[in-house]
């Protein structure tokens, strides 16, 4: 493969329901701000976009357990989300958010496109009904029984103890998770992508790719395991008060938003478009890369999206890989506009003390807190987090670990390197550098 004219790197927008722990920074943000300094220090022209997923199920759930809006709880947790990633050092080139007017813009656009070109159909179908709370319920707003591996807490979308992707009416005995009760069914309608009519475009691009990059063994695994299955029509609307609105303009839509795993990729997408509207005006002037922002105008964005010059890498976690994998490429493919993903380096998870990281459970090493036990101290949980990082299996974090690697590697090997090279300038050099040669 030639070498690209530039790069475009995203990692996963977090959702904005709560504070980062380290293991969504050894998942995704730490791999991805290595390889985007990586390519910088080669003098390659690169973007590096990230921002917080703003809308969904997940968003009004926390809304509603705290007793206030979900705007309120996404203006509080990008804050606390945006602050801690500039106190570890990720560079991004922009931080945005998926409730900013120009991702509004950006996502209906896309939804327009695809509506036009026939990427959609149609279907009237029963969805499950909270009769208590008079409302039909979310993806998130139901549990249940996994049918794949039991786990009887598996969301209506995903079971995150096995990866599987579901539907609602798959899981076994489901409820409500706004009162805990059994749902009803009730006929609604929603737009649903045509990914079954996409098999094979998806397939064969699926295929090629993975091979020439070298993807990871897990993220194959997974995806062929889903394209085996055959894809089928996923809806991209929902019944719901927080989210993008359907366009106006398109007939009996009244009520729907967009689905958050339509609207939460596009996010890239918006976030490179204010990034080049900023440098344009000359706002917002700081970034960790200017060299990709010598002279820009405003649409300079499409570069990084609609040129086939450019390598197109996403970094996140190992429960994202079919949305980043198969359902964002076909969302991409069917405008007939976009680039497709060079790579998705997705990492497995990290654990803590030996057990999985519960955020419901605040099991949880949260980056926030950790910085104020250890001011000034986040190059050593990177570091730790570094050499352990959960590239191709499960890793785990121990205290015993962290204090080990700071103790030994941090400060006995490289501290006893630096003051070895230090001796020998001094003695021999008079503490001055010699120049390479």
């Amino acid at each position: 493969m030639s070498e690209p004219k530039r790069y475009t790197i995203t990692a996963a927008l977090p959702y904005a329901n709560g504070p980062l722990h380290i293991g969504h920074l050894a998942g995704a943000y730490i791999a991805a701000d290595i390889y985007a300094r990586y390519l910088r220090l080669q003098g390659k022209d690169v973007i590096f976009v990230c921002g917080s997923d703003e809308h969904g199920a997940a968003i009004t759930i926390k809304a509603k357990k705290e007793n206030t809006t979900p705007k309120e709880i996404v203006d509080k947790y990008h804050s606390i989300i945006k602050k801690s990633f500039e106190d570890f050092g990720i560079s991004f080139d922009i931080y945005h958010r998926t409730t900013e007017p120009i991702h509004y813009e950006t996502s209906q656009d896309f939804f327009r496109v695809l509506n036009d070109k026939n990427a959609f159909e149609i279907i009237e179908s029963e969805q499950y009904f909270d009769e208590e709370a008079k409302q039909f319920l979310a993806d998130r707003y139901i549990i249940g029984t996994c049918p794949k591996c039991a786990n009887e807490n598996a969301y209506g979308d995903q079971c995150e103890k096995c990866g599987s992707s579901l539907n609602p009416t798959d899981l076994i005995n489901p409820r409500s998770t706004l009162t805990n009760s059994k749902p009803v069914l009730k006929s609604t309608k929603h737009w649903f992508l045509k990914l079954d009519e996409q098999q094979k475009g998806i397939e064969d691009w699926f295929d090629k790719t993975s091979k020439e990059n070298n993807w990871k063994a897990h993220v194959v695994g997974q995806c062929k395991s889903w394209l085996n299955d055959g894809l089928r029509p996923r809806a991209m609307t929902r019944d719901l008060n927080w989210g993008i609105p359907v366009p106006p303009e398109i007939a009996g839509a009244e009520g729907k938003v967009l689905y958050v795993w339509l609207d939460a990729p596009i996010g890239y997408i918006s976030a490179t478009k204010q990034l080049f509207l900023e440098k344009a005006n000359q706002q917002n002037i700081f970034s960790y890369n200017e060299r990709s922002f010598e002279n820009a105008t405003k649409d300079d964005w499409k570069k990084y999206w609609q040129d086939d010059e450019t390598q197109l890498i996403h970094f996140i976690g190992k429960d994202n890989i079919v949305f980043h994998c198969i359902t964002f490429p076909a969302i991409l493919k069917a405008t007939e506009q976009y680039i497709l993903p060079t790579n998705v380096p997705a990492n497995e998870f990290m654990n803590l003390e030996g057990d999985k990281i519960s955020t419901s459970r605040n099991w949880a090493v949260w980056l926030h807190e950790y910085l104020e036990d250890f001011p000034g101290r986040e190059d050593e949980l990177r570091y730790t987090l570094i050499a352990n990082m959960p590239e191709n299996r499960d890793s785990e974090f121990t205290w015993q670990d962290f204090q080990n690697r700071v103790n030994s590697e941090l400060g006995n090997n490289l501290g006893n390197f630096v003051k070895r090279v230090s001796d020998l300038l001094h003695k021999f050099y008079d503490g001055v550098v010699p120049e390479f040669k």
